[in-house]
């Protein structure tokens, strides 16, 4: 069974529903996940042993929240190449974060990255629960294409 952890920053609990519906995608495809908070991963090692990787962050002011920028000079350090990656969060008037995130895995992590990243208003509006959702079986889609 592919093993996915999904972690997140939150401040008010949409990227972290958001999470959980693509948890629920990867389950749907018979994936093991586990969810974390950002602040709850310590060192690189607790990154260990994973076949997908999904970081979220909400974006405020056009940025992505300290405790994931904090989180992502942690996991450059983790060795995530080539592994499963994607990239989530919330947002009210940009969603700059996601794609920041993306783009950082993608580039300097040098992952195995689904098509885009996931921005949502909420993950209850405009189709937000299938959006992610599918989300969630496309990384499990792309974890079984590379075993």
């Amino acid at each position: 069974m592919s093993k996915a952890i999904i972690i997140y920053s939150t401040r008010a609990g949409q990227t972290k529903a958001i999470g959980e519906l693509i948890a629920e995608g990867l389950r749907i495809a018979a994936a093991d996940v586990t969810m974390a908070d950002v602040k709850d991963i310590k060192k690189e090692g607790d990154l260990a042993g994973y076949d997908a990787y999904l970081f979220g962050s909400p974006t405020y002011h056009g940025e992505m929240i300290n405790g994931m920028k904090t989180f992502l000079f942690l996991a450059e350090k983790a060795d995530l190449k080539g592994k499963v990656g994607g990239s989530f969060g919330a947002f009210g008037w940009s969603g700059e974060a996601p794609d920041r995130i993306y783009d950082t895995m993608k580039n300097i992590y040098k992952m195995n990255m689904v098509s885009g990243s996931l921005r949502l208003k909420a993950s209850y509006l405009d189709g937000g629960i299938s959006m992610a959702q599918d989300y969630g079986k496309d990384v499990a889609a792309k974890i079984d294409s590379i075993k």
